[in-house]
């Protein structure tokens, strides 16, 4: 079974260091009331400018600052911080906070970039210096959109790609366990009205442009967010057949025939995050479960399929290394 070596982690840090402040080619997702709103994307993200898109940057802030807590003796540990310390300021941190108050931004990466930025927070608070706490009001602000947006949403999103409602919350979750113990109730019990009494999926994917499985991110979010003895009964319920690889769509790593074209390219990614799912809920289950060898089994299939492509080119390296990071650091924590 692969894991993170500290080869493979200077590798992340040094391609996703090459693009954290890269300005161009971007894209914004950005409604403009007026003209006075076309602005280039350093002046409406003072810190999030970088990575293509806003969701990637936070992401790969995540992404270095992890590597940097898990392998401190990396050369690029020192670039981090100094980067975090020039970017992660309270005049840069206001500057996203007064793009979130704008008109008709209350749609904005949701939820999608509002799990990463939280993920970040959570991640930068295991840091020593400070850039947890100067991050907060932002993260908070997200925890806000998070806590009136999920009583309202009727039906969970399904898809496998940004708009995943279970992929959001399992990140959400485990911030909101450290920080915000009623948004994690909230998120539980979500969960449950959304997913408990879901059985026999027949896990039609994937589609041409998910870096999701939708499948497993909902297993994956049921295992974080109920008792070991109920998942596994909620578990078998929902993928009878899985000991016996069926659906066997989700144990058939995705092809990618075209990895410059970016919607594509998101195949590598659902390659990387099913391995990271499979290797999850086999940590959740209990060890004598007959699924676990198959589970592992397909994590490895599915991490070998795109692993060794993830710097082809910037529609897969803007992004996919933090995936590699999910699969590859994944223990089920």
């Amino acid at each position: 079974m692969s894991r993170l070596t500290p080869d493979m982690a200077g590798s992340f840090a040094r391609l996703t260091l090459s693009h954290l402040e890269r300005q161009w080619p971007y894209k914004l997702d950005h409604i403009m009331a007026g003209p006075e709103d076309v602005a280039a994307p350093i002046d409406l993200h003072p810190i999030f400018h970088g990575s293509f898109d806003w969701h990637s940057c936070v992401h790969g802030w995540w992404q270095v600052m992890r590597l940097r807590r898990l392998f401190p003796d990396l050369p690029e540990a020192a670039e981090v911080a100094r980067r975090a310390d020039r970017m992660l300021v309270p005049d840069k941190v206001a500057g996203e906070l007064a793009y979130l108050q704008r008109p008709l931004s209350g749609g904005f990466e949701r939820p999608y970039g509002w799990a990463w930025l939280l993920a970040l927070h959570d991640e930068l608070g295991r840091h020593g210096e400070g850039w947890g706490e100067t991050l907060g009001p932002l993260a908070r602000a997200f925890a806000r959109r998070f806590t009136d947006y999920l009583p309202k949403l009727t039906y969970p999103i399904r898809v496998g790609t940004h708009f995943n409602t279970a992929f959001a919350l399992t990140l959400a979750h485990g911030w909101a366990k450290r920080h915000d113990p009623a948004l994690a109730a909230l998120i539980e019990q979500r969960a449950q009205d959304w997913f408990g009494r879901d059985r026999d999926c027949q896990a039609w994917e994937p589609g041409g442009d998910e870096f999701l499985s939708s499948t497993l991110s909902e297993a994956l979010l049921m295992s974080r967010v109920l008792a070991p003895d109920r998942f596994l009964e909620w578990f078998d319920a929902f993928l009878p057949r899985c000991a016996g690889r069926e659906p066997a769509t989700l144990f058939t790593p995705a092809i990618v025939s075209d990895r410059t074209d970016g919607k594509i390219a998101h195949l590598d990614g659902l390659n990387l995050s099913r391995a990271w799912c499979w290797r999850s809920i086999a940590a959740a289950l209990p060890a004598s479960h007959p699924l676990i060898p198959q589970a592992r089994e397909a994590a490895d299939r599915h991490l070998d399929a795109s692993l060794g492509h993830l710097d082809d080119n910037y529609m897969g390296s803007h992004w996919l290394a933090t995936f590699a990071l999910l699969a590859l650091e994944s223990d089920g924590d």
